[in-house]
């Protein structure tokens, strides 16, 4: 269903996609639905697209295999992360820089790659990302570095995100220990951080007219589309309802069930 009495034919004109994964593809291992109908519409109509995920833990590998098994084909190029980001922020700001990190191993290997040093004695920064094996140590161990003088940067600001169980804590909920033990305020990288949505249509070589932001979170997704100047579409797939979106002082482009009502 599409609410708001607006044509969607304005969504489906425009010539690029950027569209969350968690909540709005996928909620852990299970498709969402219309997905597939949606991928069929994007390649059909050659449509540029580029799947946008603030969740730091799977490379664009990783991602690819997770939705051939889902029965997608999606190529590696088509997904950019807050890992990605959060490596090409790092080395624009400080090229040759150390980190001490905290995240799952494809955070540490996007880093790597950019050049940047694992350190956990005098690092430059702290980076924390979302991980399974957060602990009490790696807390301590992240206060002490930030008291010391290392700057703190979560790959992202979401507080959680969904799985096929429910909400999980998320990059922000495992930060914000660290900033209220030491007063240092954390700086995030992923959505809605303009840098990652300008770093996304630099990747497709589109302009921001052209361009619609789709996701499941008014607070990350829609928020980013609108700051960026892309038309955004929110989809009740994931963490958003009806209800919940009215405590915000700004609302988006459209509202749709499901990928697959863009299709239609």
């Amino acid at each position: 269903m599409i609410y708001f009495e607006k044509d969607i034919a304005e969504v489906r004109e425009k010539k690029a996609f950027i569209c969350d994964m968690d909540g709005v593809v996928y909620h852990g291992n299970e498709i969402v639905q219309g997905t597939h109908e949606f991928l069929d519409w994007l390649k059909k109509n050659d449509k540029e697209f580029l799947f946008l995920t603030n969740n730091s833990g799977k490379s664009p590998m990783e991602l690819k295999q997770k939705l051939h098994r889902m029965g997608l084909e999606v190529e590696e190029n088509n997904f950019y992360t807050s890992a990605q980001a959060t490596a090409r922020f790092l080395t624009t700001q400080a090229p040759g820089c150390s980190a001490f990190v905290i995240g799952e191993p494809y955070l540490y290997n996007a880093l790597y790659s950019a050049g940047i040093v694992l350190n956990d004695v005098d690092p430059d920064y702290v980076v924390i990302g979302e991980t399974f094996n957060y602990n009490l140590d790696a807390m301590c161990k992240a206060m002490r570095l930030v008291e010391k003088g290392a700057r703190l940067i979560g790959t992202n600001s979401d507080l959680t995100y969904p799985n096929e169980k429910g909400n999980v804590p998320a990059c922000r909920a495992l930060v914000s220990p660290i900033e209220l033990t030491t007063g240092a305020q954390a700086y995030y990288v992923g959505k809605p951080n303009p840098l990652m949505m300008r770093a996304a249509m630099r990747l497709m070589d589109v302009h921001s007219a052209d361009t619609v932001m789709i996701g499941d979170r008014m607070d990350t997704d829609i928020i980013a589309g609108i700051e960026s100047g892309l038309t955004s579409v929110l989809v009740l797939s994931g963490v958003s309802t009806l209800e919940n979106i009215k405590v915000f002082p700004y609302r988006p482009r459209f509202i749709i069930d499901c990928l697959g009502d863009i299709a239609e």
